[in-house]
């Protein structure tokens, strides 16, 4: 994504020239021509000013006549996933980002999303578990296939892995695990390597990761596969690694409001009064990051991840918490799913 917008505008009044000048100084193969408050009024590729130089246009001539109007833009909230759907829906390599003014905030490029520099860390997965919360849905279907704005949730959650550079895939699968195996394959069509670990008796969260056949040399991301979420990959993995943490667990602020005044007592004299008072804590949110000793910890049977950190801090090591600020959405209930289904939250 480029948010430098002086490297991808330039102004209405400005040339054919100087719009190939930014061209040739942003690689992106267009200009944004934007008004005086940064409003997004046309677009000029490339390709537009090799076919109005072709029709005789002088390089010191107005580009406002070569613009094109009529663009694609998304808002700061898409994910990567969407900006994908769209991209090859629509046959883009560039889709400007706006605010709801209509103001430019950036440029997605397709290079970016699906080419980021590899990372050396793995991701496992976790996309073996039953979904019996969500039946009859899940009869015959895994629950990390159910299908988000038109998109499995899994290959969501891929997509978001790869885009953040990781290439190396681990998916842990159990209940239907054939459906997932026939969708991804090896991964080649999603930019990724992408191996199985196939669990012959349900491991729980983490008893999956004593099925890798090598010991990773660098932290490691763990995932539910029942996500939907654009949790920042490198802020977390830099995060562990510099404070670090021998395991990271991602965590969520969760509020509830108590419907009903609630009163603090001493014996039979009220104290004090609170009129539906907020509860807030930090929930689990079903992404982690391990360090390699860590996954050795990890015994090949049913094993809930969170035995591990639990096992952690009661060694004294050292646990982070890392929260999670990004959209995150767990679809293991109903009621989540349908938020997710209709974009709500």
């Amino acid at each position: 994504m480029i948010t430098d917008l002086s490297a991808i505008c330039v102004l209405p009044n400005n040339s054919i020239r100087d719009a190939m000048a930014c061209i040739d100084r942003n690689s992106a193969g267009i200009v944004l021509v934007v008004d005086k408050k940064s409003l997004l009024i046309g677009t000029l590729t490339d390709g537009d000013i090799r076919r109005a130089l072709l029709n005789g246009a002088p390089l010191d001539s107005s580009l406002v006549p070569h613009l094109q109007r009529d663009f694609t833009v998304v808002g700061p909230e898409a994910g990567r996933a969407e900006v994908l759907d769209l991209m090859q829906a629509r046959q883009l390599t560039q889709v400007p980002i706006v605010n709801r003014e209509g103001r430019l905030l950036g440029l997605h490029l397709l290079r970016e999303i699906i080419g980021a520099v590899e990372r050396p860390n793995w991701a496992v997965v976790m996309a073996g578990g039953r979904g019996t919360r969500l039946h009859p849905i899940t009869e015959h279907l895994p629950k990390s296939m159910i299908k988000v704005a038109g998109r499995p949730i899994l290959e969501r959650l891929l997509l978001h892995l790869v885009g953040f550079g990781i290439k190396r895939v681990f998916l842990a699968i159990h209940y239907m695990g054939s459906v997932i195996e026939e969708h991804f394959g090896d991964g080649t069509r999603f930019g990724c390597r992408i191996e199985y670990l196939r669990e012959t008796e349900a491991l729980g969260t983490g008893g999956a990761l004593a099925l890798l056949r090598e010991r990773p040399h660098d932290p490691l991301l763990i995932i539910n596969g029942d996500l939907v979420t654009q949790v920042n990959v490198e802020n977390m993995l830099r995060f562990h690694t510099n404070g670090a943490y021998l395991a990271t667990l991602g965590v969520r602020r969760y509020s509830h409001q108590i419907p009903f005044g609630c009163l603090k007592l001493d014996g039979e004299r009220i104290l004090h009064f609170e009129e539906k008072p907020v509860l807030e804590h930090f929930i689990n949110a079903g992404v982690y990051v391990l360090s390699p000793e860590a996954v050795q910890c990890v015994p090949k049977r049913f094993f809930p991840i969170t035995d591990l950190f639990q096992k952690c801090i009661e060694r004294g090591e050292a646990v982070g918490a890392f929260e999670i600020q990004e959209e995150w959405m767990d679809i293991g209930q109903r009621e989540q799913l349908r938020k997710a289904q209709l974009g709500t939250s």
